[in-house]
C-alpha cells in the first residue's frame, strides 16, 4: 500500500519531471530512461526521510541528466543520414516532434552546445524557476557560481541583439525559402532566390564528400528541393548574427544554412547560401534563438538577475 501511494505521488510529478529531463537531454527516450531511474531510486529510499518529494525528485532527475550529458563526450558522432533515419524510426516520433516544436528545436540546438553545468543551471532556473541554492548542491558549486553559469548560458541562448530591420528582412527571405522547401514548391523557391544566387556546400554536406558550388536560381532551387527529407528537422535560428537555418534531428545540430539576403524592388532575395556540415565548422558557429524562447519553453519570465 505504501508503495502504491509513493507511485501515485511520483505520477503527480511525472509531467514536470519529464519536461525537465527532455529539456536537459533533448531526447524523449533518454528523458523517459531518466525518469525510470529516478523512480527506482525513489522506490529504494525511505520516503519518510524525504522532506519535499518534488524537490527531491527534481534533484535526482537533475543529477541523472547531468551524468548523461557528461558521458556524451565519449560517444562517437552519428552521421547525418543515420541520425535522420533513427529519428524517423524511434518509438513515438510524432510525440517527439511535438515536444521539439513546443520547446523550440533551435533552442534545443543551443542547449546542446552548452556545457553540462551551464545547461543544468539554465534549464532548472530559467525554465522551471528552481532557486539557485538547490541547483548549486547538484553541481557542488556555490550559489553565486551557479548564478553565473545560468547567466552565461542565457547570453548564449539569446545571442547578440540583431538590428530589427535587418532581422526582419533576413527572416522574411529565410522563412520563404524554408516554406518552399517543405512544400516542394520549386516556383516559390526560384522566386526567393536571386537569379545569380550562389550555393556553396562543404564536403560533409554532400554525398561522396566533395564540396560543391552551384550558380543560378534554377540549379540552387533544384538542389534545395532535393533536400526536402531534412525539412522536418529544420528551423530558423540566429547563426553568427544573421538569420539562418539549422537542421537538427533530436536537437543535435547536423547542418547549418547561412544566408546572404539583399533587398530589391521585388522584395528580399537570397544571393548566397552556405551549407555547413563539417563538425569543426559547426562547432565554431555562434547559434542562438531567433525569438520567443521563453514562451515556447515554458520559462517563468525574465530573470531579475
Amino acid at each position: 500500500m505504501e508503495e502504491d501511494l509513493l507511485a501515485e505521488r511520483f505520477e503527480v510529478e511525472r509531467t514536470r519531471l519529464r519536461g525537465v529531463a527532455y529539456r536537459m537531454l533533448g531526447s524523449l527516450a533518454e528523458a523517459d530512461d531518466a525518469l525510470q531511474e529516478a523512480w527506482l531510486r525513489l522506490s529504494s529510499t525511505e520516503a519518510e526521510a524525504i522532506e519535499s518529494l518534488p524537490a527531491w525528485l527534481t534533484t535526482v532527475v537533475g543529477r541523472i541528466c547531468l551524468n548523461v550529458l557528461r558521458s556524451r563526450g565519449a560517444r562517437p558522432e552519428v552521421p547525418l543520414e543515420a541520425a535522420l533515419t533513427a529519428a524517423r524510426l524511434d518509438p513515438g516520433p510524432e510525440e517527439e516532434a511535438l515536444l521539439a516544436d513546443q520547446v523550440g528545436l533551435a533552442l534545443l540546438v543551443v542547449l546542446d552546445r552548452l556545457q553540462p553545468a551551464e545547461r543544468l543551471a539554465f534549464v532548472l532556473h530559467d525554465m522551471f524557476d528552481v532557486p539557485f541554492e538547490p541547483i548549486a548542491q547538484i553541481l557542488n558549486k556555490s550559489a553565486e557560481a551557479t548564478r553565473q553559469l545560468a547567466s552565461r548560458a542565457r547570453r548564449r541562448v539569446e545571442g547578440s541583439p540583431v538590428p530589427e530591420p535587418d532581422r526582419a528582412r533576413q527572416a522574411r527571405a529565410v522563412h520563404a525559402y524554408l516554406r518552399a522547401v517543405r512544400t516542394g514548391d520549386l516556383e516559390a523557391l526560384v522566386a526567393v532566390l536571386d537569379p545569380e544566387v550562389l550555393l556553396v556546400a562543404d564536403g560533409a554536406a554532400v554525398p561522396g564528400g566533395v564540396a560543391v558550388a552551384l550558380r543560378g536560381s534554377q540549379k540552387v532551387a533544384r538542389a534545395a528541393a532535393a533536400s526536402a527529407a531534412r525539412a522536418p528537422f529544420a528551423r530558423t535560428a540566429i547563426i553568427d548574427g544573421a538569420v539562418g537555418i539549422v537542421v537538427a534531428p533530436r536537437g543535435r545540430l547536423r547542418i547549418a544554412l547561412l544566408f546572404t539576403v539583399q533587398s530589391t524592388q521585388d522584395g528580399e532575395r537570397v544571393t548566397r547560401v552556405d551549407v555547413v556540415a563539417d563538425p569543426s565548422r559547426l562547432a565554431a558557429l555562434g547559434v542562438s534563438v531567433l525569438e520567443g524562447w521563453r514562451e515556447r519553453a515554458g520559462a517563468p519570465g525574465p530573470d531579475p538577475y
